[in-house]
């Protein structure tokens, strides 16, 4: 098992439901506040719930960023989830501020011709575009939690690993580049779904532990 998965706690994330989510798969969780909180894991979670400017104001407060350039950067482990998958980017039309820039392109607001409301709350069946820890090729009836107003426009189409329909059109559901992956649906939340998807990410932290041993 993995020692230590850290998870962010800079005052924007739902913290409570992620680590009742690892806690069901017996999973330790370490939060982290602080740089030094960071020595001692092997993996990172960011997670986040509100707008785009004051997340990133408070995530500047903790002094984590540059840790987390490092971190990714040496090709360590982190996983982004709903709006800590957006903070991932280089801005938002949400706000003025820049993001982390550890993915190029921009996060946008939703198209609104669509005939969905926004924001977009609800189930929507992921669309894997290729493998990735996160997803099971053979399971394609994978569906997830959605709130959100704003989704990713990664510039690299590479780095897109599944999507979700919203109305006509698809949305950006899955990053994953390296060893970086974000989700921009709850999948503490997405019950039965969300839960296989947060073990299949354990499972392949084991396997990246025991390869590095």
């Amino acid at each position: 098992m993995i020692q230590k998965v850290g998870l962010i706690d800079y005052g924007m994330g739902n913290l409570h439901s992620v680590q009742q989510a690892f806690k069901r798969l017996n999973q330790e969780i370490k939060i982290i506040r602080e740089p030094a909180d960071i020595k001692i894991c092997q993996a990172l979670i960011l997670p986040g719930v509100g707008a785009f400017d004051p997340a990133m104001e408070q995530l500047k407060k903790t002094n984590l960023i540059p840790h987390l350039h490092e971190w990714v950067k040496q090709e360590k482990p982190l996983l982004g989830i709903c709006l800590g998958l957006q903070l991932l980017f280089e801005s938002s039309e949400e706000g003025k501020s820049k993001g982390l820039g550890l993915l190029k392109g921009q996060i946008k607001l939703l198209p609104a011709n669509q005939g969905e409301r926004i924001p977009h709350m609800g189930w929507a069946q992921l669309n894997p575009k290729k493998n990735c820890p996160l997803l099971d090729q053979s399971d394609q009836e994978s569906w997830m939690y959605f709130v959100h107003s704003y989704a990713a426009i990664p510039n690299q189409i590479s780095d897109l690993a599944a999507t979700a329909k919203f109305g006509g059109t698809e949305v950006t559901a899955i990053i994953w580049k390296k060893k970086l992956g974000a989700c921009q649906f709850h999948p503490e939340k997405s019950s039965k779904s969300g839960e296989k998807m947060l073990s299949r990410w354990l499972t392949w932290l084991n396997t990246e532990n025991e390869n590095q041993k």
